[in-house]
């Protein structure tokens, strides 16, 4: 199919995806709750046609496209939930849920590949193979909709999997393309200092988990700049540190928490044997005691690259070549990675930035929105994309 081609059957849908957009924009739900966003996805692909409709789980929904001739199965997956966040853009589809509001663009990944399956919807009588649809819940909220959709078999027989994520911070026009390790592992840990408290005037009573809990922080640190080769990407950070109820007071006990991010499954494993060293060590040093928990997330995002050369390829070919942006891996993370298990794959990024707009909030920030512009550009090269990869079966 040309590009012109393509460009058309989007531009016939273009509509349809804003519209789809701004509804799931203005009903935002929360991971493992997505059920009125699941049920208008399900409905609108009801209206289709020519799709084998199920739900794998209680708040996601895939749809299956079965070509009149055999050939490779290449499933698309966008994720559908939204985030804990009060939202403070004022445009007239903004949340009308107080607190829930989608703050990291999957309400424009859903809409994308409702319009994708609309177009391929059409075509169904020239695809040879299959196409999967996966509208995925949780992706915010770990142990993640993925995993769960992977587990109710939605990847068996799939041979390719893509997906896509609108990225603030590149300029909309662009596609973010990596090859190989693209976003970490989000893995987390908490660490409870037990200690004595005690009057804030008499700390010798006492012992200090505040100035404990301090040392702990500081130390965590040689784990990235002393333990480990300053090439290998390794993120600890401590995001939370929780004590005390007055001026006065010495508390008792201290609570940590935060993230340690990896691309390399050793380094994974190892960190938090090199952090409950020092925490074992510290506490012991000035008579206290701790608890140690450390909770693996998801898997890292690792694009295999010939899935990659294709979605560069496609994007060069749909938009030109200055529209392609070689990105470096990022410490973010995504269950995306749960579908890369069974399947090789590729995510990519469709740029959602509009300085003139006005458009230039992060992603979770409460005014964060996306140049709508970039829809069509995510719907032609998923439509481009996965048209090339079931013809490499031919």
């Amino acid at each position: 199919m040309t590009r012109e081609e393509i460009k058309r059957l989007v531009d016939e849908v273009k509509a349809d995806v804003i519209a789809w957009r701004r509804h799931l924009h203005a009903h935002p739900e929360l991971s493992f709750q997505e059920e009125k966003t699941a049920q208008f996805v399900f409905e609108t692909l009801q209206s289709f046609g020519h799709l084998e409709l199920s739900r794998p789980t209680k708040t996601s929904v895939m749809a299956r496209l079965v070509g009149k001739q055999p050939g490779r199965v290449v499933a698309i997956r966008a994720d559908v939930d939204a985030l804990p966040i009060q939202e403070e853009n004022t445009f007239e589809f903004a949340s009308k849920h107080p607190g829930v509001m989608h703050a990291c663009g999957h309400d424009g990944h859903t809409a994308m590949l409702l319009g994708t399956v609309k177009i391929f919807s059409q075509l169904r009588d020239a695809i040879c193979g299959e196409i999967r649809f996966l509208f995925q819940h949780a992706e915010e909220l770990f142990p993640g909709g993925a995993e769960e959709m992977v587990q109710a078999g939605v990847m068996d027989g799939v041979d390719v999997v893509i997906g896509t994520h609108l990225w603030s911070p590149l300029e909309c026009g662009k596609v973010g393309i990596v090859y190989g390790p693209m976003m970490a592992a989000p893995d987390r840990f908490f660490i409870r200092i037990i200690g004595k408290g005690g009057h804030g005037a008499m700390p010798h009573q006492t012992i200090d988990a505040i100035a404990i809990g301090a040392q702990v922080v500081t130390n965590l640190q040689h784990i990235v700049s002393r333990y480990v080769d300053p090439i290998e990407p390794l993120v600890v950070s401590v995001t939370q540190f929780v004590a005390g109820t007055a001026h006065n007071v010495l508390p008792g006990e201290v609570e940590i928490q935060g993230t340690v991010r990896t691309f390399d499954d050793t380094l994974r494993r190892t960190v938090p044997q090199w952090m409950e060293r020092i925490v074992k060590g510290i506490t012991e040093a000035h008579g206290a005691s701790y608890e140690f928990q450390f909770d693996y997330g998801y898997r890292p995002v690792i694009n295999h690259d010939e899935v990659t050369r294709v979605i560069e390829e496609t994007a060069r070919e749909l938009l030109g070549d200055e529209a392609v942006a070689r990105l470096k891996p990022n410490m973010g993370g995504e269950d995306f990675s749960a579908f890369l298990q069974k399947a090789p794959g590729s995510f990519f990024y469709v740029g959602a930035r509009n300085e003139e707009k006005g458009i230039v909030y992060p992603h979770h920030h409460p005014r964060f929105t996306i140049d709508e512009d970039a829809l069509e550009i995510g719907v032609q090269l998923f439509v481009g994309a996965t048209l090339k990869l079931l013809a490499e079966a031919e």
